[in-house]
């Protein structure tokens, strides 16, 4: 049974607490009306659903419990699904609920997938640094733009990937069209790297993202987008939700690491 899996269990009981934390009482006189903010409840539940899928198919009894105890925006509703969570977590670690892949020996590959870029994003920095100290002060890759950080991404991506087409293009979207920065083609998983600089900070790099989204859902080669925004100094404030506010399920999976991480 993969860790990431109880990893990814243990952060969406987490980000549940940051969606009761968006908890607004009703105005005097007024009650039935969902108190938690609309838009954190609606993304948790959905993200929830389909880990839940992915882990126990789509009939079991803990989805069909979720679904219809957790419906509405209320800190208690929020709490109920956090409790399934837990039961799950619990029913995985002691060999109770058996993932379909695991019991047909499958690999799930979307999950390497993620786990290798995830784990290659984040030691980006560390490798940025450790570039600048050479002996003798001979000349190195000094990460000052977005172009060196690609190229740098370039040569790790190897280390994990063989078949890396850089400089692929999506079809057309609202009369433009963009360059992928990296197309892991067997793995039908694209690999964009952002800079954060002095005038691009994280509202201007979330909304280029967005834009981005909408593009790569029209590649035919594209089923996920991890995005990486290397972020040295620090622009992007409440580094975790954008993360979270960016990610997606469908259509297109998507996945963003803002790094190095500050906490």
């Amino acid at each position: 049974m993969p860790d990431i899996y109880i990893e990814r269990l243990d952060a969406l009981i987490a980000r549940g607490d940051q969606v009761i934390a968006t908890h607004k009482p009703n105005p005097p006189n007024v009650i039935g009306f969902a108190t938690l903010d609309s838009g954190a409840f609606t993304g948790w539940r959905s993200q929830v659903l389909t880990l839940l899928q992915q882990i126990l198919g789509s009939k079991h009894v803990y989805i069909k419990e979720f679904e219809e105890q957790v419906q509405r925006g209320f800190p208690s509703v929020v709490e109920e699904g956090q409790a399934i969570l837990r039961a799950v977590r619990e029913d995985l670690q002691s060999g109770i609920i058996v993932m379909p892949q695991v019991a047909a020996g499958v690999r799930h590959k979307e999950l390497d997938v993620f786990q290798n870029l995830d784990r290659l994003a984040t030691r980006l920095h560390a490798v940025v640094c450790q570039l600048r100290s050479r002996y003798d002060g001979r000349g190195t890759l000094d990460v000052s733009d977005e172009y060196d950080a690609q190229d740098l991404l370039h040569a790790l991506l190897h280390l994990f990937f063989d078949d890396i087409r850089p400089e692929e293009w999506t079809p057309s979207y609202a009369g433009k069209s963009s360059r992928v920065d990296f197309l892991l083609k067997n793995e039908r998983t694209v690999v964009e790297l952002k800079k954060t600089r002095p005038g691009l900070t994280g509202k201007e790099i979330g909304t280029q993202l967005n834009d981005d989204i909408a593009r790569y859902e029209k590649h035919p080669d594209c089923g996920y987008l991890f995005c990486i925004v290397y972020d040295p100094d620090h622009r992007v404030t409440n580094p975790r939700g954008f993360e979270n506010d960016l990610a997606r399920e469908s259509p297109l999976r998507v996945r963003v690491r803002v790094v190095p991480q500050t906490y």
